[in-house]
């Protein structure tokens, strides 16, 4: 696991645009100044860190059933459907049980990249299975399709047309769905339920967890701009291997991706400093449970920086309510991939906070010289 004694990222431009908002900060004027009043506060930081940048969520089902389809050496097959009576849905989640704990309840991670190729690995799925912890993958594009060309057309738009959230939603209700029939299959420690992904995927799973309080360990992988890393800052620098790369700004999302988002993040894309809220808002939405914001070095299009600093933000709000230690972070050498080592942190995680196993080296080390914090805002004092 990677421990950056040497700072192997050479910074070459470093612009802030404006300085991080108070997420402390309450409509009336006054500040969230204990952990029950933050969780009463979280409704409003809803309509920015949500709403606003994803747009209005699809509701809970009306229904939801299970059917069994197949069972292989290492898995369990299943389709979801679900949705509305009159419009239902299907998708498929395969279930993965850890070798020799067939009968026993352990913790499971879902992940909703089944169309990316990482999941396949046999290495990568050892790191859960082996380890006791259960998998469950889906194919979140089977809700709705990750086609700019497609536009608004997909099973869940389909289902529910009145609401305008994005792609992002709509795989971040996936994940919801397959947390419910684990729950119903009762086959996993149910208060040990894990969500992780990569990328696109990691944009989901960070917004999965701010919306599925049942989510125990909220691990999104490399999530680029939109989600993880920091609207406010832009930065370039040279890499591992000699070359200068730029970080991912909201222009550059919207340009390709706007289906991903609430349609009215299009308004801040040459504005980004005028936007209410930062990444900061949603890591402490998360808050607090469990958030491990996962990094690599030269990947500077996910703006290695923009993701420190938000967390180091994040952190004051974790530290309101007296789980500091819930909140991990790591940069790993190389570029923007989701690897065996990253699903090997997060399972040294789960270890650590549910069976009191050491944790794994490699966490909070920066593969660069950090620069001065973006906000002045601290937690309150008790």
């Amino acid at each position: 696991m990677a421990e950056f004694n040497e700072k192997v990222l050479k910074i070459t431009d470093y612009k802030v645009l404006g300085r991080l908002p108070d997420p402390f900060l309450r409509e009336d004027g006054s500040r969230a100044e204990t952990a029950e009043e933050f969780d009463e506060h979280k409704s409003t930081l809803y309509k920015s860190v949500v709403e606003l940048q994803y747009g209005h969520q699809p509701p809970e089902p009306e229904f939801l059933e299970i059917e069994y389809l197949s069972k292989s050496r290492r898995s369990r097959t299943y389709r979801i459907v679900t949705g509305r009576r009159d419009y239902p849905i299907s998708f498929y989640v395969r279930i993965f049980l850890p070798e020799g704990k067939e009968n026993e309840k352990c913790p499971v991670i879902v992940d909703g990249d089944l169309c990316f190729d990482y999941a396949f690995d046999t290495e990568y799925l050892d790191a859960m299975l082996k380890s006791g912890i259960g998998f469950a993958l889906f194919n979140r594009t089977e809700l709705v399709p990750d086609s700019k060309e497609a536009g608004k057309k997909g099973p869940l738009y389909n289902c529910y047309p009145e609401y305008d959230f994005g792609a992002l939603g709509a795989w971040a209700w996936g994940y919801s769905r397959c947390i419910d029939a684990i729950i119903k299959l009762d086959i996993f420690d149910n208060d040990w339920i894990a969500v992780t992904g990569h990328s696109r995927g990691g944009k989901t799973a960070a917004l999965a967890g701010v919306l599925d309080k049942r989510i125990r360990v909220v691990a999104p992988n490399e999530t680029n701009a939109g989600s993880c890393s920091c609207y406010r800052i832009h930065m370039k620098a040279i890499n591992e291997d000699g070359e200068e790369k730029k970080s991912e700004t909201l222009a550059d999302l919207i340009r390709r991706f706007d289906y991903w988002m609430g349609p009215k993040m299009s308004e801040y894309a040459e504005c980004e400093e005028k936007l209410p809220f930062d990444a900061h808002f949603l890591k402490a939405m998360i808050a607090p449970r469990t958030l491990i914001v996962a990094e690599a070095a030269s990947d500077i299009w996910t703006n290695p920086i923009g993701s420190w600093m938000t967390t180091q933000a994040a952190k004051e709000v974790y530290k309101l309510y007296g789980k500091e230690e819930n909140l991990f972070w790591y940069y790993r050498h190389g570029y923007h991939y989701h690897t065996v080592e990253d699903i090997k942190m997060v399972v040294s995680v789960i270890k650590h906070q549910r069976d009191g196993e050491p944790l794994c080296n490699g966490f909070f080390s920066t593969p660069f010289e950090e620069p001065e914090l973006i906000y002045e805002w601290r937690c309150p004092e008790k």
